[in-house]
Parts: structure tokens; C-alpha cells; sequence
């Protein structure tokens, strides 16, 4: 039998995730009713422009007093569409004191301090949810934190930016340059006006913290991912990885040591096999790899970003929360058991493509081979093309850790017969 009194949500934020949360509530309640087994009801919504017209919402409902509405004590729920961190990290644990569970989509909050959030939300008896703060519509956080709950996660491997995946297949499709890729992604509303954020890899930093975090039921947080940009991949670049038979992405890699006594996560671009499976994902769009004992590969793709995305994965949180309610019962909190360290770059064993300027004469390859031999770092191929007394040389490495791999540039550049280093780029996904 379904309950009759609704229950009362509140809504931080109508902007373009938030209206879309809001059009679905208002359009699909019969069907979520249904689902939930009690009509849910939008309560309030907090904004910080209350004057504009927001279609299909009740102007009653609209408040610019955030905090007066998650203290009312009626909310069952309040859905956090605002971003950043302050005010949404007093707003979410004053919910949790006054009797809501949270559903956001805050992935910066999240990483930073979703352990101290977590406590927060166990300590009231209440939930946390956020499936829509990695990947957008695209099942991820549930199956990692439930499906996979029973096996061992070994190696995260995703695009999860759709900006920066927009650019680099333009890059890669059309010989585009960064630049003019990036105009065309503003001017098709998928970069921002400032783009830092997802060129330089901090939004994608903060996915891979979390992803981090629930993969391997330890804490990793936003300054604890290494990030590096994909601002300086140029079409050399390209031109390079299709040699090898690769493409090149902005890849987040969560990965448990061999020994399985640490964790590393990181942001950067990397070149990738045309057969592995990130390597066909185009546009806008976002995929995920996962590596597991039991379950072996399983990919996740699908728009990661945009309102209505974004707005499934919110209202998929809003109807478990609200399922949970109802029974009284709490969904899965933090699971940090493990407590593995979580180690630095320098560790992080991949292989390398070195491009290198040197002069057209005998003898340079040896010396660039006696360097590389010195510090430990095994040669797979060298190309070397040159004319007019200059050449290019491209090294691609065995599997290398970082920290050697540094030494040995830093000695490369030390070399009479090397004009300078070009370019640097991992090599994943093999």
C-alpha cells in the first residue's frame, strides 16, 4: 500500500542541473511515486537569484535562505546541485542534523572532505548518495559501492571529462590544433568561458579521488590525485601515437600496487591503443574501465555531463534515499577499511614515449642508450628521422617507474647532442 503523506524535498540550486531535477520530479511523480511506494513532494527551493523565471516552479517555493530551509525539520531529503564548497558543506551537515539525508553531485566537496561528510551522515542515521558527482548519468558509484562489494577492485581506468575528450577527438580526427579545438568546444557550450577546470585536470582530479576512495575502501582525497593537463599535447603528438597505433586521452587511473599494500591515482594525458576500448569513446562522452579479481573488465559509457544526465543520476539517488526512508533503513556509508597508503608518483610504473630533438650524427643514439641504460629504464623502439645536421628521436620504454624515468631525462638533457626534449607522454592501457 502506498503511503499517502509525501515526502518533502529541498533543493539547493536551479541552475541547469537543477531545473532539470526539478522538471523530473514535477513530470514523472506518478512514476516515482510508484517506484518509491510515497509521492515525493519539492518543498523548497534555494537560489541565489530569485527574481528569474523558472519554468514549471511554483514561485512560493523559491527561497534564497538555504540554510532556514534544510533546518526545517520537515525535509526528508535535500538534493545539493550548488558545487563548490562553501556554503555546500555547512548546508549538507546542517541537513544531517536537522533529520535529511543528502543526494549531491558535488565531486570538488566530495573529494576534499567526504570522509568528514560521511561521519557526519552516520553519525545522524542518515544518507549520503552522489552517483551523479562522477561520469553523470552513467551507473558507476552504485556498482563500484554495491555490485562490486563482493570482489576485489584492482585497476580504475577512465575518461571522465567530456570537455577534454571533445577536444582531443578533434585533435585526433581533424589535425586540429589545441586551441582551435578548444574554440569549437566553447562555442558548442561543452567548455566553459574558462576552461581550467577541465583542461588542467582538476575536475577530472576529483573524480578520480573518489573513485579512488570506493574502489579501494581507503580515503584518498583531491590532494592526494597527481593531475597534469592536456594543454600542451600538440598535433606532433598525434601524428606520434598513430605510429604507434595509438590515440591520446585525458585518462583518470586509479590503480592498487602489485603487492597490494598501496593505491596511486592520477590525471594526465596518455596515448592508448586503437583495440583498447577508451579508444573509440568520441565526442563528449564519458566511459569507464574497471579491472576486478572475479568479474575481470566491465565498461561503463554514456554522457557524462549536461542536465538531463546529470539530473538521472540525482533522481536515482533521490529514489534510494527515499526507498531507505521509508523502510528506516540507511544505504552504504564510507569504506575505508583497507587504509592503504596512497603513494606518490614517483612510484607509478608505466611505459613512456620520449620524443627528443639531437643532432645528425653518429654516435647520438648511443649515448641517448647508454642514459637510458644507467638509470634502469629498458628500450622497446627508437625511431630516428634527420636531416640538416638536426634529427628527432623517439624513445618508447618498457614499463618504467616515474621517478626513473625523471632521472633519466634530466641526464638526457645533459647531452651536448640533445637540443631539447619535445615531448613526454605515458603510454597506458596495455
Amino acid at each position: 500500500m502506498m503511503r499517502t503523506r509525501p515526502l518533502k524535498v529541498a533543493l539547493l540550486g536551479c541552475g541547469v542541473v537543477g531545473s532539470e531535477v526539478a522538471r523530473i520530479m514535477t513530470t514523472h511523480a506518478d512514476d516515482l511515486a510508484a517506484r518509491i511506494g510515497a509521492p515525493v513532494e519539492l518543498a523548497g527551493v534555494a537560489v541565489r537569484r530569485p527574481s528569474k523565471v523558472r519554468e514549471g516552479i511554483d514561485p512560493a517555493l523559491v527561497t534564497t535562505d538555504a540554510t532556514a530551509l534544510v533546518k526545517r525539520g520537515d525535509i526528508d531529503v535535500v538534493v545539493e546541485v550548488i558545487g563548490g564548497i562553501e556554503p555546500a558543506r555547512s548546508l549538507i551537515t546542517t541537513a544531517f542534523e536537522h533529520g535529511a539525508s543528502v543526494v549531491s553531485a558535488n565531486k570538488a566537496l566530495l573529494a576534499q572532505d567526504g570522509a568528514a561528510l560521511h561521519a557526519a551522515a552516520q553519525q545522524q542515521g542518515k544518507d549520503l548518495y552522489y552517483e551523479a558527482a562522477v561520469a553523470g548519468a552513467i551507473p558507476l558509484i552504485r556498482p563500484l559501492r554495491e555490485s562490486l562489494a563482493g570482489d576485489k577492485v584492482n585497476r580504475v581506468l577512465g575518461i571522465v571529462n567530456g570537455t577534454t575528450n571533445f577536444i582531443l577527438d578533434k585533435m585526433d580526427s581533424t589535425g586540429a590544433g589545441y586551441q582551435e579545438a578548444l574554440d569549437e568546444a566553447t562555442a558548442l557550450g561543452y567548455a566553459e568561458a574558462d576552461p581550467t577546470a577541465d583542461v588542467e585536470g582538476f575536475d577530472a582530479a576529483a573524480k578520480a579521488a573518489i573513485l579512488a576512495g570506493i574502489a579501494f575502501h581507503t580515503r584518498v582525497r583531491l590532494d592526494d590525485v597527481y593531475r597534469e593537463g592536456m594543454t600542451e599535447v600538440t598535433a606532433a603528438d598525434f601524428a606520434s601515437a598513430k605510429n604507434m597505433g595509438c590515440t591520446i586521452k585525458l585518462l583518470a587511473i586509479c590503480e592498487r600496487a602489485e603487492d597490494g599494500q598501496s593505491v596511486t591515482a592520477r590525471v594526465h594525458p596518455a596515448m592508448i591503443p586503437l583495440s583498447h576500448p577508451l579508444a573509440s569513446v568520441r565526442g563528449a562522452y564519458n566511459a569507464v574501465f574497471v579491472e576486478s579479481d572475479a568479474s575481470g573488465q566491465l565498461m561503463f559509457y554514456g554522457p557524462g555531463a549536461g542536465g538531463a544526465p546529470t539530473a538521472s543520476a540525482v533522481l536515482g539517488d533521490l529514489v534510494a534515499v527515499c526507498r531507505n526512508r521509508l523502510s528506516g533503513t540507511t544505504g552504504p556509508g564510507e569504506s575505508a577499511y583497507t587504509a592503504l597508503p596512497v603513494s606518490g608518483m614517483g612510484e607509478v610504473v608505466t611505459r613512456y614515449h620520449i620524443s627528443l630533438d639531437v643532432a645528425d650524427k653518429p654516435g647520438v643514439l648511443a649515448q641517448v642508450a647508454t642514459v637510458f641504460a644507467e638509470h634502469g629504464v629498458s628500450i622497446d623502439t627508437v625511431r630516428q628521422q634527420g636531416k640538416d645536421g638536426e634529427a628527432s628521436l623517439v624513445v618508447v620504454t618498457h614499463r618504467a617507474s616515474d621517478a626513473s624515468l625523471s632521472g633519466t631525462v634530466e641526464a638526457l638533457r645533459k647531452l651536448d647532442t640533445v637540443r631539447g626534449v619535445a615531448s613526454i607522454m605515458r603510454v597506458e592501457g596495455e
